[in-house]
Formats: structure tokens, C-alpha cells, sequence
């Protein structure tokens, strides 16, 4: 693969899932932007939160479809494919979310956290199932509904792959439509993954070289952002109960993300800070995975200390948490490189890129949930 090409999409997933960190900082009725007891940090809350890194679970999925036929169909072996995807999706799936299923567990039957997160105590085996595995609703570890999706994309990738080489328009014009209108989800539990991850083989199978508009970033970004900005006073001003045509307008946004976040890849890889978080994907998908449970404990541990003012949560806590997760990763990748590998899904590289890119996110920058 080109080099620029991949530097990119390793920049694009770090930037995307910090972001997803802050989509997930925690909040409670009191403390909810909608309310706007805070004026324009609510508004700003909403921006992050609800629309600008909203484009993050479509762009994530785009980039999964891309690689996984960059080869083309042709060369595409579905049986390894299979097996690769379960060690280096679904096995860290299923480690990071049933490891905290078994937590809270625990720590619900000594009456912690109760209040925080679902009641696990008590939970119907139905409940169970969709709390360990995200068979019908959302795993414990909330994000993780996005490797689940992933995963039912994945298996379906032959048919995707199919429909979109032979009938490209009328594949993604329907799934477009599935992704935006106000239809049921079927067995995905967010719609726009599978546009996103279809998009993106569209991408491979056609050949698209997605550098041809590098020469428009700045007019693309500035347009994208704008359109965040946009759906964000809307969203202020209608929220929290949205009309149907702003949900619409919304996923929309989130869609258009796809083209957006390419365009501002190409002005953040030229950057110092940029280069530098663009050399490997190990980080972003720990923090992925373990940004969850930490904002929970963060969020607690805030109610505990009786605080009070709740955007100086907001603004350190998501920080605290990719701070603290790169550390972890490189003490945990330098001590425990085989397990690390485990559960970063055979992410990880060299320990000399580890530190590197620990250490350039440390220079750098509710239970209601919402992604």
C-alpha cells in the first residue's frame, strides 16, 4: 500500500477513536447538554459529542472495508480472512467485554456501581446474552457494538463484495437509504457501519485513488466542518427528543464524515504531531477498547467526591483517559508484549513505534450514551 495512503488511516483511526472517547463521557439527567445549564460548553458538548466525532463509526468501518480488498476479489480468501478476524476481532471482543461483564458483576453483588451501568444482577438470560455478546442489543462495554457490527459485515463481505463490483450504484444507493431513512436496523445494531464498510470496498474493487482530491482538502474540510457546526445548533436547539428529518440530517453528516476525515487526514499528516500518531493502529484500538470502562470509573469516583461543576469533568476526563491508556499500553506491550498483542487484536508493533507513539498523544492534545 502506499505509504501516505497508510499513514493516514492509522492517523485517521487515533484522531477518530479519541474522539469516540469524548462522544462517551458520561452524564446524567442534571448534567446534560440539552438542559444547557452551562450555555456554550453545553453547545460545544454537543458539537464533540453528537455530531463532529459522530463520523467515526462510518469512517472506522470504510477503512476496514478498504483493506480487507485491497487486493482485490480475486484475491480474496475467505476462509483466512475468517481466521484471521476472529483472532484479531472477535477474540478481543469477547476478552475486553466479558472481563468487564464478570466486574461489574461483582461489583454490583457488593452494591457498586449500581445506577451506573445496566443491572446485571437479576438480567434475564436474554439480558445476558445481549450484555456479553451483543446478540440483540448493546454489549456492557458500550463501544464495543462496533466490532460486533464489524464482525457481521465481515461475514457478509463475499455478498457485499459481489454486489458492489457488479452493481456498485444501485448496492450503495440502497444502502445509503438503509443508513439514512427511518428504517428498521435488521440485525446491525448501527446502520451507518455497514454503508461505511461497503463504501469502502466500493473504494478497493473500483480502484478509486482516494489522494485524487487531496487538492480540495482545505475547501472539504472547511465544508465538513461547517456542516457539524450546523447540525450541532440544530441539535441544541431541537434536543434531546429529535424530529425524525434531524436524525435523518444527522446520520447524513455522519455519512459525509467519510470524505470529510480523508481531508483532514492530508493536512494533519504533513504535521509534526501527525506523522508522528500516524505509525501504527496498536494504541487506537486499546483505547477503543478500554476507554469505557475507565470513563465509568471516572465518572463515579466524580460523584463520590461531590464536585459539583461538571464541565471541568468533561474537559479533563476524556484527556486523563488517553493519557492514561497510552501509558498503560506501553508499560503493558513492554512487560507483556504476548499478551498485549492478544488484546490489542495483533495490532502491536515494534516497542520503539509504541513509545513513539505514546509518547507524541501525551504531547499532544452517560451511562446515557450516544454514538
Amino acid at each position: 500500500m502506499n505509504a501516505n495512503i497508510s499513514s493516514r488511516i492509522n492517523l485517521m483511526r487515533i484522531v477518530l477513536i479519541s474522539g469516540i472517547v469524548f462522544v462517551h463521557v458520561p452524564y446524567d439527567p442534571a448534567t446534560s447538554p440539552y438542559v444547557g445549564t452551562y450555555g456554550g460548553i453545553d453547545w460545544l458538548r454537543i458539537f464533540l459529542g453528537d455530531s463532529l466525532f459522530r463520523v467515526g463509526v462510518p469512517c472506522l468501518s470504510a477503512i476496514s472495508g478498504y483493506l480487507l480488498f485491497r487486493r482485490g476479489l480475486e484475491n480474496f480468501d475467505y476462509g483466512r480472512t475468517l481466521k484471521t478476524k476472529a483472532r484479531t476481532v472477535l477474540l478481543p471482543f469477547l476478552l475486553w467485554n466479558l472481563a468487564f461483564l464478570a466486574l461489574v458483576f461483582v461489583a454490583q453483588s457488593k452494591d457498586i456501581s449500581s445506577g451506573y451501568l445496566p443491572e446485571v444482577i437479576g438480567a434475564s438470560p436474554r439480558e445476558w446474552l445481549s450484555f456479553a455478546f451483543a446478540l440483540e442489543d448493546l454489549p456492557i462495554n458500550l463501544p464495543l457494538y462496533f466490532l460486533r457490527d464489524l464482525l457481521l459485515c465481515i461475514v457478509l463481505s463475499p455478498a457485499l463484495a459481489w454486489l458492489i463490483k457488479r452493481y456498485p450504484a444501485q448496492t450503495l444507493a440502497v444502502l445509503f437509504a438503509y443508513a439514512v431513512l427511518p428504517v428498521p436496523n435488521g440485525i446491525f445494531l448501527k446502520k451507518s457501519i455497514l454503508f461505511g464498510f461497503s463504501a469502502g470496498i466500493y473504494m478497493s474493487l473500483h480502484r478509486i485513488d482516494v489522494r485524487s482530491f487531496d487538492r480540495f482538502s482545505w475547501p472539504i474540510t472547511i465544508a465538513f466542518l461547517s456542516a457539524a457546526v450546523l447540525l450541532s445548533i440544530l441539535l441544541y436547539q431541537f434536543g434531546p427528543n429529535f424530529p425524525v428529518w434531524l436524525e435523518m440530517l444527522r446520520s447524513l453528516i455522519a455519512i459525509s464524515g467519510i470524505v470529510g476525515s480523508w481531508a483532514v487526514s492530508a493536512l494533519l499528516v504533513r504535521t509534526n504531531i501527525g506523522a508522528q500518531l500516524s505509525r501504527g493502529s496498536g494504541l487506537s484500538f486499546w483505547i477503543f477498547c478500554t476507554h469505557f470502562p475507565l470513563l465509568v470509573l471516572f465518572w463515579m469516583i466524580w460523584n463520590r467526591s461531590d464536585i459539583g461543576y461538571y464541565p471541568a469533568f468533561y474537559c479533563a476526563v476524556p484527556l486523563i483517559t488517553i493519557a492514561f491508556l497510552a501509558g498503560a499500553y506501553a508499560l503493558s506491550a513492554r512487560w507483556l508484549p504476548a499478551l498485549t498483542a492478544i488484546l490489542a487484536g495483533s495490532r502491536t508493533g515494534s516497542a520503539r513505534d509504541m513509545r513513539a507513539r505514546t509518547g507524541a498523544v501525551r504531547a499532544g492534545p452517560s451511562p446515557q450514551q450516544r454514538t
